[in-house]
């Protein structure tokens, strides 16, 4: 991991996927982009209003009990395999690849979390996102994604804008998606000033502002008000813009 300013104020911070904490339970494996449970690093809190990057594999079976969460907004993509959710809002559901799951926490809600075979793990993101606003109403929502879905090109999954087609969150943050068949470079623009990025590779090789990147590796640039994307074939990445200083 290291910090590196750029010419014209842009800074980024590098996070090599080797480098993420590592988390073995048996029943779940788990790698932290940022500390979390056991895993705690002092350089690694947060970045921005990002608190949580988990890469979970979750055991035929196997999940989290009912357990509490406020004020936070909670992402959850699948990758591959299915999970099952119950909430105290009496919510029940099972999220699948391109589904996402959004749950805003405000002023307290309890949850679990299983994977809904008996037979394969189920590898899923789990996202936390400190909210714009505390002590809101919870909220429960749950979307399939095929329809946003654009391929060589980024699309978003969830902005602030709850009367969007995509889901929303508590926050002044755009979550965009890109799935690429062939070489592609194309440049993200910031979408509120102030805040920053955070890229994470799910599968494949990129170079972000000149940043060479690998499966799950993640590179995060603020002090800009773009940079360029050079993603190549067979290759899926997940950005998470949000506010820098809070």
């Amino acid at each position: 991991m290291y910090i590196q300013q750029l010419p014209f104020l842009m800074k980024k911070i590098y996070h090599a996927s080797s480098n993420r904490g590592k988390v073995n339970h048996g029943w779940l494996q788990a790698k932290h982009s940022f500390s979390f449970g056991n895993y705690f690093d002092p350089k690694r809190i947060q970045f921005g209003a990002l608190r949580v990057l988990n890469d979970d594999i979750i055991a035929p079976g196997r999940g989290f009990g009912s357990h509490p969460h406020d004020n936070m907004e909670i992402i959850t993509i699948p990758l591959e395999g299915a999970l099952e959710h119950k909430d105290s809002m009496d919510n029940t559901g099972i999220i699948k690849a391109d589904e996402i799951q959004v749950m805003s926490a405000g002023t307290g809600i309890y949850h679990s979390e299983y994977n809904n075979s008996v037979e394969k793990e189920v590898n899923l993101l789990q996202i936390w996102v400190l909210p714009k606003e505390k002590n809101t109403a919870p909220r429960y929502d749950q979307k399939n994604i095929l329809g946003l879905k654009k391929t060589n090109a980024l699309y978003p999954i969830i902005t602030p804008d709850s009367k969007g087609r995509e889901m929303w969150i508590n926050q002044d943050a755009w979550f965009h998606m890109g799935d690429f068949d062939k070489p592609t470079q194309l440049e993200y623009n910031i979408n509120k000033k102030g805040n920053g990025v955070y890229a994470f590779l799910i599968n494949g090789a990129a170079e972000i502002a000149e940043e060479s990147l690998k499966k799950r590796d993640a590179l995060g640039l603020w002090d800009t008000d773009k940079f360029i994307i050079k993603i190549e074939s067979n290759s899926r990445i997940l950005l998470i813009e949000v506010p820098i200083n809070l």
